[in-house]
């Protein structure tokens, strides 16, 4: 099969693609034909090397979408089932899905039932489900404002969609550094765009129900000054690459009556992600990646991603 394999850190161009051993199911396991897959930060992070953990040479990809082509678990996951896959230690501990086929842990395949096209199905997995977790950890109430930080990333782009869809009264404002992005983030529902400026956010005295924290450790001491009286903050990204917050002090940083919380893609289950799935479909959620690749091309997909005119989801299909 062809693949896109990583055997040292460095930029976009580090990746190698080339021909590779398909590999063969073992019990517990199964092959899925990768149909599509989406990028991410953490994968872009890894080429950098700055995932210690990861060991050279891997295929990297922590999510994908595609077809069984051979199976460990014939009635679960019988050949040409539709599934998706997501996390689990997939393109860290074990090869992920940058190539044609992926051997992936039963237990992280998750079959679906879905009209959406390839390249749709795969904007979805890790970037809608990590919204969609989120939104559901805020606990979303009518009339809620919720501040999305790091707003024109591919996961901030799916919060105003889906925080719509799960609660239409909401008023959703999202955050930039560069405020050419404005006319594109209203475009994608955003009721109000405010500036990042310097890891400051400029929104005044205001103060909101909800705060999707998706930049991270880097900004949450920020944004937690603008969290009202009992409202709640979850911290989802590190698009900041910064992974603690030196010297935190709970009792001066988080105001009183207000909650902290966080979430972890990891938590997916079959369920989740169809319940998922059937809110996409209900309130026709326009779901299209804003750009696609081909395989050979990944490494173009992740520098276009890491540039500073990405916007929303970018897919690669092999």
């Amino acid at each position: 099969m062809q693949a896109v394999v990583l055997t040292k850190p460095g930029d976009a161009n580090t990746f190698e693609y080339k021909k590779v051993a398909t590999p063969e199911i073992k019990p517990g396991w199964s092959l899925i034909k990768i149909k599509g897959f989406g990028i991410n930060r953490s994968e872009i992070f890894t080429r950098n090397g700055w995932s210690p953990s990861v060991k050279l040479p891997r295929i990297l990809g922590i999510e994908g979408v595609g077809e069984i082509a051979a199976t460990s678990d014939g009635d679960r996951l019988p050949k040409g089932q539709k599934v998706v896959t997501l996390m689990g230690g997939m393109g860290r501990e074990f090869d992920g899905s940058y190539a044609e086929y992926a051997l992936i842990p039963n237990a992280n395949i998750y079959p679906v039932k879905t009209a959406l096209s390839w390249a749709d199905l795969a904007a979805v997995p890790e970037t809608y489900f990590t919204a969609y977790g989120s939104l559901l950890n805020l606990k979303l109430q009518k009339n809620d404002t919720l501040l999305v930080r790091g707003a024109t990333s591919g996961v901030g782009v799916a919060a105003v969609k889906l925080a719509k869809a799960i609660e239409p009264s909401v008023k959703v404002y999202g955050t930039t550094r560069n405020l050419d992005k404005r006319d594109q983030l209203r475009a994608a529902g955003f009721d109000g765009v405010f500036e990042d400026k310097a890891n400051a956010l400029q929104v005044g005295d205001q103060h909101f129900d909800k705060v999707l924290e998706l930049v991270g450790m880097l900004t949450v001491v920020d944004s937690l000054r603008t969290i009202k009286e009992y409202g709640i903050l979850c911290i989802t990204g590190e698009l900041g690459g910064v992974w603690t917050i030196k010297d935190f002090d709970p009792m001066g940083a988080i105001a009183s009556g207000a909650y902290l919380t966080t979430f972890g893609s990891d938590s997916v289950t079959e369920a989740k992600f169809n319940d998922l799935l059937q809110l996409i479909t209900t309130h026709h959620i326009d779901v299209t990646p804003t750009k696609t690749f081909d395989l050979a091309h990944t490494g173009a997909a992740q520098a276009f991603l890491d540039s500073d005119t990405s916007f929303g989801k970018v897919v690669v299909l092999p």
